[in-house]
């Protein structure tokens, strides 16, 4: 899943961009590429852990260092944005998209490989924010605007749903390499064109000055916290290299919030924590991203390992879920305005924990043990991320919506992290480390039953949500996304 809200400054051009619409286009393309990357990993994991050594465990952070890296530093690409220009560093971000993906797919080392995705992390933190931030410049406010989120959203979507069918052709006929070797045209075409069609821009209305102290801090404090996790099932509670990593984690992640309240220019303004709706939406939005990567990831090694599926099968079986997110997607605006953004959450997270549950059961057959858990989790998806974006744009001064969407966003990419690791993890210690049938069915089952309590937990944040949002903040979430 990619969420769409990312930070954006600038008032709209005026007279309008003749251009605007092949504008759009490219902008488009950008995201649905960077999207597609965020998944498309999945189906290949069990390749690349065995052709190029990753331990069971280990191969996780083919993922997780991306969206770790993604969701750390996503406020900070869109505030170098504003203010070294859009467009600049929307082809600086391009450009080392395009020399990580390459690498990536040459990569020979397990080491060489994470290195890489963390690369295609700090682009992908440019080019996401950058892009929107473009779009919100390019279209002016009203419907013409709204319109163009409305694509942008889709594509988000699209590409998220794409990466389920393009990844198992791409890894069972040409091999896990083209998966990151699909984004070079992509790429080349965007760097060839962006001097045409975008216009740059600024925005120096905050004042000068990166918090780059902090964007250091919460990702690297953060990629120790995952560490430590993953290193759990071998090395025990107690060992001193799981003590060094939460160790690491803690003291960076409490000095993340020192620099923030004595940075003139922080990443995230501590202040606006002082918002209940807020923090509980972004625990929501924090949980359903840890709960979708951690169930995907589950799911596909399930399928592969205990079906023996290919990937191609994998990505055919579970698009189901995914069509099925993207309808209540859009279904889910109106819903919220009827029944409040509260009701709304506690509905997805019951029907997440409750395909959780179903999965939890499997037992080697996927249309009595699978499918019916997929069509009731993939609704569940939509419904969460919606009612946690109306939350976070429900309570929140105007000036402060830009950020409060990039919180929302990193939210999901770095629940997503920590769910691949917590997941993975649970299942890891459950089969035993072992390649038999019997005992990686008992670990994907804990796995899916790790994924069913966290559900749980959410619903019980879900419940401390406040009341009824207002209809005009649903409304606004559903032009947006």
């Amino acid at each position: 899943m990619c969420d769409p809200h990312h930070p954006a400054a600038g008032r709209p051009a005026s007279p309008p961009d003749p251009r605007r619409w092949q504008a759009l286009a490219l902008l488009c393309a950008t995201y649905f590429m960077v999207c597609l990357d965020g998944q498309i990993v999945i189906l290949a994991l069990p390749s690349i852990e065995r052709q190029l050594g990753f331990t069971v465990a280990g191969v996780q952070w083919v993922m997780s260092a991306y969206m770790l890296t993604v969701g750390g530093l996503l406020l900070l690409g869109g505030r170098m944005a504003d203010l070294l220009g859009r467009r600049r560093m929307f082809v600086a971000g391009t450009a080392l998209f395009l020399a990580a993906s390459l690498l990536c797919g040459f990569a020979g080392t397990p080491g060489f490989l994470v290195s890489m995705r963390i690369l295609q992390g700090i682009a992908a933190a440019i080019m996401t924010p950058t892009a929107l931030s473009i779009l919100m410049t390019t279209f002016e406010e009203g419907r013409e605007r709204n319109k163009t989120l409305g694509f942008w959203s889709a594509m988000g979507a699209g590409g998220a749903t794409a990466a389920l069918v393009v990844g198992g052709p791409l890894n069972d006929w040409l091999g896990w390499p083209w998966v990151f070797f699909i984004n070079v045209p992509v790429c080349l075409a965007l760097l060839a064109l962006s001097p045409y069609l975008l216009k740059e821009s600024r925005d120096t209305s905050r004042g000068k000055g990166f918090d780059v102290a902090g964007a250091i801090t919460v990702t690297v404090g953060l990629m120790a916290f995952v560490y430590a996790i993953v290193e759990v099932p071998q090395l025990g509670w107690t060992h001193s290299r799981t003590l060094i990593a939460f160790g690491v984690a803690a003291v960076l992640l409490l000095l993340f919030v020192l620099i923030e309240a004595r940075s003139a220019s922080p990443l995230v303004p501590l202040r606006i924590f002082r918002s209940v709706r807020l923090v509980c939406d972004n625990l929501v939005v924090l949980l359903a991203g840890m709960i979708v990567f951690g169930m995907i990831l589950v799911l596909s090694l399930y399928l592969q390992k205990v079906l023996g599926y290919s990937a191609f099968e994998v990505g055919v079986s579970t698009m189901i879920y995914a069509a099925a997110s993207i309808v209540m997607s859009y279904a889910s605006g109106p819903v919220a305005s009827r029944i409040g953004a509260r009701t709304l959450a506690v509905i997805a997270m019951a029907l997440m924990a409750a395909g959780c549950l179903l999965l939890a059961t499997a037992g080697g057959n996927y249309w009595t043990d699978i499918l019916p858990g997929l069509v009731i989790f993939g609704p569940g998806i939509g419904a969460a991320v919606v009612s946690g974006s109306i939350a976070a744009l429900s309570d929140v001064a105007e000036s402060d919506s830009g950020l409060a969407s990039g919180i929302n966003s990193a939210a999901f990419q770095l629940g997503g992290a920590l769910g691949v690791a917590v997941v993975a993890t649970v299942a890891l210690s459950w089969s035993g480390g072992s390649d038999a049938i019997a005992d990686l069915t008992t670990g994907y089952q804990a796995g899916f039953l790790a994924c069913a309590v966290l559900a749980g937990i959410g619903l019980l944040v879900a419940l401390f949500l406040p009341g009824k949002a207002a209809a005009g903040a649903a409304t606004s979430v559903v032009q947006h996304g």
